[in-house]
């Protein structure tokens, strides 16, 4: 199994928005997914007030390498959940240590945040409440990792 590959990267899937409640039935099943990958990779989740303060802190993240950002933007690229993968997988052996997977401010991503951004990331044409939407993005993350390590839990359909 390859997950220890994985183990060295942190995985961190941040919002501009309220810090989510533990009354959250989203954020309670987000939490979850984040757990489950933690056998794959360093999870974390953090809440950022503004846009601004998450580019700063996404500046502050480069160790080794720069840190990857993904943005989940509407405009942005459709993947399949094995394509998903591949991506992150192709970051991981190009030696990334740091994927941020950041969901923006209700008014969208400005176009400064956009091109600081190795990846413009859309869930679909609709829009989805910032909960709804990392709960999606989290059981993706947990699926990619499960398809790179060769976890069962994607039957492929």
């Amino acid at each position: 199994m390859k997950s220890s590959i994985l183990l060295f990267m942190q995985i961190s899937l941040v919002h501009v928005g309220a810090i989510s409640g533990v009354k959250d039935p989203c954020e309670v099943l987000v939490q979850s997914y984040l757990e489950r990958c933690s056998q794959f990779a360093r999870c974390s989740t953090q809440a950022f007030r503004a846009e601004k303060v998450l580019l700063d802190w996404v500046g502050r993240q480069s160790g080794r390498t720069p840190a990857v950002l993904v943005l989940l933007d509407s405009r942005g690229k459709l993947l399949t959940s094995e394509s998903f993968a591949a991506w992150v997988g192709k970051h991981r052996d190009a030696g990334a240590r740091h994927i941020i997977f950041a969901i923006g401010p209700a008014s969208g991503w400005t176009d400064d945040a956009r091109r600081q951004a190795q990846l413009l990331l859309s869930l679909g044409p609709m829009t989805l409440a910032h909960a709804l939407a990392r709960l999606v993005v989290a059981e993706q993350v947990y699926r990619a990792v499960t398809i790179l390590t060769g976890h069962p839990y994607h039957c492929g359909h």
